[in-house]
């Protein structure tokens, strides 16, 4: 599942990491706040934070290098803040990586 020969693949894969580390933030939130716990919290929090970064890095990455439209950018950007939105956003990220790999292999001699 997690590549990084592709731009497009280290990017799903980063968002793949991003998105799993979201849902085991916010399953971290009860222990904080029902059982006084907030250590998991800080654990998770931080680890995703570093991800989002990653992430929106990545982003910027692909609007720079790689002339990818600022649409895409926001789209990402905003399924990032949303619980399982980066892995309704894999489909449209394996396209490209797809077509990306296609279009490689075809410009190969």
């Amino acid at each position: 599942m997690l590549r990084f020969d592709t731009p497009t693949a280290y990017l799903r894969s980063v968002a793949f990491l991003e998105g799993i580390s979201y849902l085991i933030l916010l399953a971290c939130m009860p222990l904080k706040y029902w059982a006084g716990q907030p250590t998991p919290v800080r654990i998770a929090g931080s680890l995703h934070g570093l991800l989002f970064v990653w992430l929106m890095l990545l982003v910027l990455q692909g609007l720079t290098i790689h002339s990818r439209k600022f649409g895409w950018a926001v789209r990402i950007g905003i399924a990032s803040l949303i619980p399982f939105g980066l892995f309704f956003m894999d489909a449209r990220l394996r396209r490209e990586d797809e077509e990306f790999r296609e279009a490689k292999r075809a410009s190969r001699p």
